[in-house]
């Protein structure tokens, strides 16, 4: 029995093979199946051997669809990533991807409304801000989520910072 493939997971896989072997920006299919009309922020994830690859998102939807959010995000994801090097052909194989579509993010007011199990965590003082996934290996606090999030952003231990939260659906 062939085991059923999910569709962000396999448009983002197909985005960067086409991408890594041939330089190729594909474009959604159209018309769109229903899961990708909508628009929404999402994460594309990379891992190679349980280790993080490459991992870029948005917390805001930029482009008309699900679809091109995914594409878009692939191609960052195996090339723009700023911590590693371009993901070369040969490691296509060895990819695990994840991808993580985010729900609204909503402001959090006191610390009894983050779990680092089931929101994500955005942190933001003036232009600067950073981003952490939720249910992340390690991560077992909000305070720990926090200064994580904190750090990606530059924002120092004493700078006032705005939280929001965010859940996920994540396809693997």
């Amino acid at each position: 029995m062939k085991e059923k493939r999910d569709k962000y997971v396999e448009l983002a896989r197909q985005t960067i093979n086409d991408f890594v072997i041939d330089r190729r920006k594909r474009t959604p299919d159209y018309p769109l199946d229903k899961g990708f009309v909508r628009q929404a922020a999402v994460f594309v994830s990379l891992k190679k051997d349980g280790q993080l690859r490459g991992c870029i998102g948005t917390i805001e939807p930029c482009y008309e669809n699900i679809a091109q959010e995914i594409i878009n995000n692939a191609i960052s994801a195996c090339s723009q990533d700023p911590r590693f090097n371009p993901v070369v052909e040969g490691e296509l194989p060895y990819l695990d991807i994840t991808v993580d579509v985010l729900s609204k993010p909503e402001k959090v007011n006191k610390s009894s409304e983050l779990d680092p199990d089931k929101y994500g965590v955005i942190v933001e003082n003036g232009v600067r801000n950073g981003v952490l996934l939720p249910a992340l290996p390690g991560i077992s606090d909000f305070s720990q989520q926090l200064e994580i999030a904190r750090k990606k952003a530059g924002i120092l231990p004493d700078e006032e910072m705005e939280i929001y939260r965010f859940k996920v659906n994540r396809h693997k």
